[in-house]
């Protein structure tokens, strides 16, 4: 599993173990089904999210079937612990013409500051809105990932999976622009083959990139507050509404499972709606 995930499965458990400690339960074996609940009843309480409790749910079941395949406790206490159904939100996502709105504010502001910094913001925008791929997808890209020839970029996601994503030519000329021109400006020791640098020189940080396209979409008229991750939605979403199909979007985004992609499609059938709603005179 990425770190970022043990990170947070090991969170859950400590928190579990805080919980059952102030219930003064101090041996695994004298945890039960009601004491797993009312842990996760006290979440909810506090005003944890529906998918925070899932995934909770699933580490203490995870933990406890282990546990007992181990031969730590007895009987496995959290074998009927159920998780909380969740209600599926519509992630929230850029109309076509407030990307296209962003971008070209971009693209003006690195012409008349014509420093390296924005340079290399217009080159994110562009790759995060063209491929749709993660944050940390973009932050770990080398130079010689882009293959200009073929016009596509070599990702490496979740697992270290490897996949290769189409990149638009608006994208390809901002990100020439800024290996040819600016990213030498800003080039150390310490930046090696890394496609993307900040200021002092080494590997872009996601955190930095969040704040340029939370900068760049606040200076949007209209534009919703979104992360990198608003730009992969869009993205997704503006491909389905042009015609493409499903699983060559699954294939773009790295998706493991089909099923994590149709989420779209609700967004796409909703934009349907609204627009059937507001047009049709028999709505």
């Amino acid at each position: 599993m990425a770190d970022h995930t043990v990170r947070a499965y090991r969170t859950d458990l400590l928190n579990l173990f805080t919980h059952l400690d102030r219930l003064g339960i101090d041996s695994m074996d004298k945890v039960d089904l009601r004491a797993l609940r009312s842990w996760l009843a006290k979440q909810h309480t506090v005003g944890h999210a529906r998918t925070t409790l899932q995934r909770r749910a699933a580490a203490a079941r995870v933990f406890f079937a282990w546990a007992h395949e181990t031969g730590q406790v007895t009987t496995d206490p959290a074998a009927n612990l159920r998780s909380p159904k969740t209600t599926r939100v519509l992630p929230p996502t850029l109309e076509r013409a407030t990307a296209a709105q962003m971008l070209d504010e971009a693209i003006t502001t690195a012409r008349e500051t014509g420093g390296p910094a924005a340079a290399r913001d217009v080159a994110i925008l562009e790759v995060l809105y063209s491929t749709g791929i993660r944050v940390s997808e973009l932050c770990s890209l080398d130079v010689n990932d882009l293959d200009r020839e073929r016009r596509v970029i070599r990702v490496f996601g979740k697992g270290s999976k490897e996949r290769t994503v189409p990149l638009g030519a608006p994208a390809i000329r901002a990100v020439d622009a800024w290996l040819a021109n600016a990213r030498s400006q800003l080039m150390t020791d310490q930046s090696g083959q890394a496609m993307f640098i900040g200021d002092r020189g080494k590997r872009i940080d996601p955190r930095v990139v969040r704040r340029i396209v939370h900068r760049s979409l606040k200076m949007t008229e209209g534009a919703p507050d979104l992360g990198p991750h608003g730009l992969r939605h869009a993205m997704a979403t503006h491909l389905l509404e042009g015609g493409a199909d499903l699983r060559s979007v699954q294939e773009i985004l790295g998706h493991a499972s089909l099923a994590t992609t149709q989420i779209y499609t609700h967004v796409t059938n909703e934009r349907l709606r609204s627009a059937f709603e507001q047009a049709h005179p028999r709505a």
